[in-house]
């Protein structure tokens, strides 16, 4: 195998907290759902991704997990994302997998076609990391590493700078890659109206998202 994506995914409950000044529990559990089925969407339908596994203790991200053949690894301790991501990677190299892509489950609009571009790009090393930045150039939304322990994740505040130098000090080859579909992740109330606007200048892609996003402004119109 390949590359198998790793997809840490919190407990619905009480998820996006951050989004309180925006959203109420209810909207927000359902918008982290819907964001995370975009992102099992979008990944099957990567010709370049082999495998998907989601390291979750949410039974229900369990089950629709399992519904779009990706592999539900237990999350017990839910000790975070870093912690997650190191469990599954373990896991990545008991099935064989060459490299892995650890993506988080609130980029709902990422682009099938771009992360193929990405995926399939020639490289001269097989030991390297590539850093996927978010939209503000600090944080990471994604991180591509060969072989999949090459290094241990470091996601956090600033998180872009600190694995481009975990990652010199692996002594791996490093690489910044911007994706336009990966830059966007939903956290803050101004993540949020981000979101609303691009799904409203975009056609097609983020269907359940874009679904619960268009339920919200019907039943409150206000958050328009």
């Amino acid at each position: 195998m390949q590359t198998l994506v790793i997809l840490p995914i919190k407990r619905f409950q009480g998820a996006k907290r951050r989004l309180s000044a925006a959203l109420p529990d209810g909207p927000r559990r359902a918008l982290a759902e819907a964001m995370y089925v975009d992102v099992l969407t979008a990944l099957r339908r990567s010709t370049a991704v082999e495998r998907v596994l989601v390291v979750t203790a949410d039974p229900g991200a369990q089950r629709i997990a399992e519904g779009y053949d990706a592999i539900a690894l237990d999350d017990p301790a839910e000790s975070g994302m870093n912690q997650a991501l190191v469990r599954g990677i373990a896991h990545a190299r008991e099935l064989g997998a060459e490299r892995v892509l650890c993506v988080p489950g609130d980029v709902p609009m990422l682009d099938p076609v771009e992360l193929d571009a990405l995926l399939g790009r020639p490289r001269t090393v097989d030991r390297y990391a590539v850093v996927i930045p978010d939209r503000h150039g600090s944080g990471t939304n994604a991180l591509l590493l060969s072989p999949p322990d090459a290094m241990r994740p470091g996601y956090g505040r600033d998180s872009c700078e600190r694995h481009l130098r975990l990652a010199e000090e692996a002594g791996l080859a490093a690489e910044v890659a911007e994706l336009p579909s990966l830059a966007l992740d939903v956290d803050t109330p101004d993540d949020f109206r981000a979101l609303q606007e691009l799904v409203a200048q975009r056609r097609g892609g983020a269907a359940h998202t874009r679904g619960m996003l268009n339920q919200l402004m019907r039943t409150n119109p206000s958050r328009g």
